[in-house]
């Protein structure tokens, strides 16, 4: 309670250097969301019943359709698959009008583990940042290191580690720790 009632009187101090309608006339950047193992698609070709199905991305993140055979999902956007997907269509239907929707981004999975209330997975459905995991998690425990925090991300065979500390970013310090998870990040406290 203390680290909220402190984060709020920072905010209020803080200097504010936008107006809220500056703030609302600047796009929105985000980056399109990444498909991934677990998640739902419904895959269809205009006048094509036969073409139409609901897949789930494999775990070695791919996908089987009719004529198309099994092809990588994991790591594209939709439109990217959509696009995949005509083409390799081509061959067998003139110009192909193909639809991929995401029907469940069960894919969008965080992990959560040591010193927080509900240590465990976290099925989000928007892409959110170390300190959202963290309070989905529950929060800290009274014993956790509030600058022992660190992300893990694997990148091919090889994992990174990003650290945290919460006290930095509660206080509005090095706020550039406070990353953006990627599916499969695991989040862990000491």
């Amino acid at each position: 309670m203390k680290y909220l009632v402190f984060f709020i009187v920072a905010l209020l101090a803080a200097p504010i250097s936008t107006t809220f309608a500056e703030e609302q006339q600047k796009p929105i950047i985000s980056d399109p969301y990444k498909l991934s193992p677990g998640d739902v698609l419904e895959v269809s070709v205009w006048k094509e019943a036969d073409l139409q199905k609901q897949v789930i991305i494999a775990p070695d993140g791919t996908i089987s359709l009719p004529l198309v055979e099994t092809i990588k999902a994991a790591g594209k956007t939709v439109t990217e698959l959509k696009q995949i997907i005509a083409e390799k269509l081509n061959s067998y239907i003139a110009d192909p009008a193909v639809n991929v929707s995401l029907i469940k981004n069960d894919g969008n999975i965080y992990f959560v583990i040591g010193k927080v209330n509900r240590p465990g997975p976290i099925v989000a459905n928007r892409r959110i940042d170390v300190l959202q995991a963290l309070s989905q998690a529950g929060g800290l425990t009274v014993f956790a290191k509030e600058s022992s925090i660190f992300v893990q991300r694997r990148v091919g065979t090889d994992i990174k580690l990003f650290p945290f500390d919460y006290d930095d970013v509660l206080d509005g310090d090095n706020l550039e720790q406070n990353i953006i998870l990627e599916p499969g990040d695991t989040v862990t406290v000491r």
